[in-house]
């Protein structure tokens, strides 16, 4: 794809992006250069779906340089850290958006071996081969609204790494049959390896710093955030709003002073009926449901409303828990269901807007900034006019893929109309042919054979004779 102009509509959305971060902080705006340089990175992420500087240079026909456009991300006097408050503050402005739903949910992205300067890079978990590769986990916070989804704030997770060996021993241990006596103890908490859960609520912290005016109507996080320090957290920093999560089928709870397991609870004594749930907003499905206001053990005994899902053509429940215990069982799951929107974010934001891809920039600052302007990529996309329209109409929105499609051959458009426009489009035509063939150079394949030595490919005659090893 060539990119010899900004998308008119990114060049917008930074007009207005830095007029926002001016009324949010004085002084934080954008330079004439700062304004030009974001609105060609994020056309740039558009065209080529990375945040490769390489890929603008060739993109741009060299119009931008490698060295120019990294010198910016990394020396420009850019205000990186209010530039995703004053985007998310311009959005819900915009659209008038004064309440709206917290979703919580992590994201791991498999990076090279090589991962020495690839910021809190460390050893996950691979699901499609079942090995082990590097990579880094990002904690993410969104806010669905009853019109769009907007991303809000991040965070970067890595476990601390004597705590993750600690554990790898004491698997060992364990199975070798050694008593915990004898077994290394724990070590120490390090606070520079904060838990997935203290990242949260301190997400949770900055966005009623940035956005008091929002209401939150209540929080979603899966499983792992289903512990008494999270959902009380929440709940405490936002006002005693309503935090939902899941709590694991092993739990004990409290019934007429006997204790026993959720799994037990549910399956011999609160059995659950069919129902229809309306799932997110939308289609209607079946489920088995039941439901009951519960003191959880490891909640301190404090009660919780707790729900037993299971969809059709599930074989298991799964184990649902809200704070406010006034709500309605269908409200607390059709509310839950909005989770799942998180997971098309992720979706839309590793395949179309650059994080997926070679978004590897060295360092905390440049894995942050990166991300920054991927993020800053989806706000945009929000902004487009024709997603504005539907929106405004409250007609379903364009996905981020067609959008991506229809920007991509809007520039191309642009590109050629601007030479159409040139006194002589022909000369001038020759020109970028000349400049493509410097620019796009083709580079030697290891695969293929030719130019190099393959070798004596046969027998020796001198070698033919039988070995005797007598």
């Amino acid at each position: 794809m060539l990119l010899t102009e900004s998308a008119p509509f990114i060049k917008q959305y930074i007009e207005d992006l830095n007029n926002s971060l001016e009324q949010y902080k004085p002084g934080a705006g954008l330079t004439f250069t700062q304004k030009a340089w974001l609105s060609f990175c994020l056309t740039g992420i558009l065209m080529v779906n990375a945040v490769c500087w390489a890929k603008f240079e060739r993109a741009s026909l060299g119009n931008y340089k490698l060295a120019a456009l990294s010198w910016m991300f990394r020396k420009g006097k850019i205000s990186w850290d209010n530039l995703l408050v004053g985007s998310v503050r311009h959005i819900l402005k915009k659209y008038g958006i004064i309440n709206g739903v917290i979703v919580f949910d992590e994201s791991d992205r498999a990076r090279s071996k090589n991962t020495k300067r690839i910021y809190k890079a460390h050893k996950q978990k691979h699901k499609a081969s079942g090995g082990y590769v590097n990579g880094q986990t990002v904690i993410l916070l969104l806010l669905v609204t009853d019109s769009i989804t907007v991303p809000i704030g991040f965070k970067f997770y890595m476990p601390d790494p004597i705590v993750s060996a600690w554990k790898k021993e004491e698997e060992k241990l364990k199975k070798k049959g050694l008593p915990k006596s004898k077994r290394p103890v724990k070590p120490a908490f390090n606070p520079e390896y904060p838990k997935k859960i203290q990242l949260a609520l301190l997400l949770l912290e900055n966005f009623k710093k940035y956005y008091p005016k929002i209401t939150v109507k209540c929080v979603l996080a899966d499983a792992l955030y289903g512990s008494k320090e999270f959902m009380n957290g929440a709940s405490n920093i936002l006002g005693g709003v309503q935090i939902i999560s899941q709590l694991k089928s092993n739990q004990n709870i409290r019934y007429k002073g006997k204790k026993k397991t959720i799994t037990d609870y549910f399956n011999m004594i609160n059995k659950g009926v069919n129902c229809t749930i309306r799932v997110r907003g939308g289609e209607k499905v079946n489920a088995t449901v039941s439901s009951a206001r519960l003191k959880v053990d490891a909640h301190d005994g404090n009660v919780l409303f707790v729900i037993a899902l299971k969809y059709e053509g599930e074989d298991e429940y799964r184990y649902l828990a809200a704070t406010d215990v006034s709500w309605r069982t269908v409200d607390i799951i059709q509310a839950y269901s909005l989770r799942w929107l998180v997971e098309v974010f992720f979706e839309d934001w590793k395949l179309y807007e650059g994080w997926g891809q070679e978004a590897k920039q060295y360092d905390e600052e440049g894995s942050s900034r990166g991300l920054i302007l991927s993020l800053l990529l989806d706000h945009c996309l929000l902004l487009h006019p024709e997603q504005e329209a539907c929106i405004e109409n409250k007609t379903p929105v364009f996905t981020v893929g067609s959008l991506q499609r229809k920007t991509q051959m809007d520039v191309l458009m642009e590109c050629v109309k601007s030479l159409l426009q040139q006194q002589d489009p022909g000369e001038k035509l020759k020109e970028m042919g000349q400049v493509i063939k410097k620019v796009f150079r083709l580079m030697p394949s290891g695969k293929h054979m030719s130019g190099r030595t393959i070798g004596r490919l046969g027998p020796t005659p001198s070698l033919s004779r039988k070995y005797c090893p007598c």
